[in-house]
C-alpha cells in the first residue's frame, strides 16, 4: 500500500519491540523498510523482516556524505 506503519523513536532496537509484537500478530505483508543507517535498527529488521528490503532514508546518506 506503501502507507507509512510506524514511527519508532530512539536509538536502540528496543524502540521497535514494541512494532514487532504488534506486528506478529497482524501478519502483514511488509517489503520495504526504510529507515536511518543506525545498526541497532538495521539488525532488528534483518532479524524481523529478512525478505524487507532496507532502504536508507536521503537525509542520513547525504549528511554522511558531507561529514567526509
Amino acid at each position: 500500500s506503501g502507507a507509512v506503519v510506524e514511527v519508532a523513536q530512539g536509538k536502540d532496537a528496543q524502540a521497535l519491540v514494541p512494532f514487532w509484537k504488534r506486528l506478529k500478530h497482524s501478519r502483514a505483508k511488509i517489503e520495504a523498510v526504510a529507515t536511518d543507517m543506525g545498526l541497532a535498527y538495521i539488525k532488528a529488521v534483518r532479524e524481523n523482516l529478512p525478505k524487507a528490503t532496507l532502504v536508507f532514508d536521503h537525509f542520513h546518506i547525504i549528511k554522511l556524505y558531507n561529514e567526509k
